[in-house]
């Protein structure tokens, strides 16, 4: 095997591992069936805020952006600091949405599954492209 396909090789089984990866492989279908402890507070629709902000665009959108909604001071500072929704801040929230951002309004606790986490993920990934 020539060095640059083990540079390749290692690449992809670093991927593999990541939460991009994950997200890759995450099952939309069954996102959408998790999604249904998230539709209690979010949207999918285009702009339809309920407790929590709709999730429409989410990928690709700056924290605490979305317009006409008032977010806790908490998500505010963390989108300011530059954080932008993609696979990755989204599987580190998702797990712990508390923890990662102190003072946010949202309650729920989190999927603590990888493959939860992958699978909601996929699921708003069609609403963001």
């Amino acid at each position: 095997m020539t060095a640059n396909r083990r540079i390749v090789f290692l690449i992809g089984l670093l991927l593999a591992g990541s939460p991009a990866g994950a997200w890759a492989a995450g099952n939309s279908a069954n996102g959408e069936k998790l999604f249904k402890k998230c539709a209690a507070c979010h949207s999918v629709a285009p702009g339809k805020k309920k407790v929590g902000p709709s999730l429409h665009g989410v990928l690709g959108r700056t924290a605490g952006s979305a317009e006409g909604y008032r977010y806790s001071k908490a998500m505010t500072a963390y989108g300011r600091s530059g954080i932008v929704w993609d696979a990755d801040t989204l599987d580190v929230y998702l797990e712990a949405p508390r923890k990662v951002v102190k003072g946010t309004k949202m309650s729920f606790p989190g999927f603590k599954k990888a493959q939860d986490r992958a699978d909601v993920i996929a699921f708003l990934k069609q609403y963001s492209e």
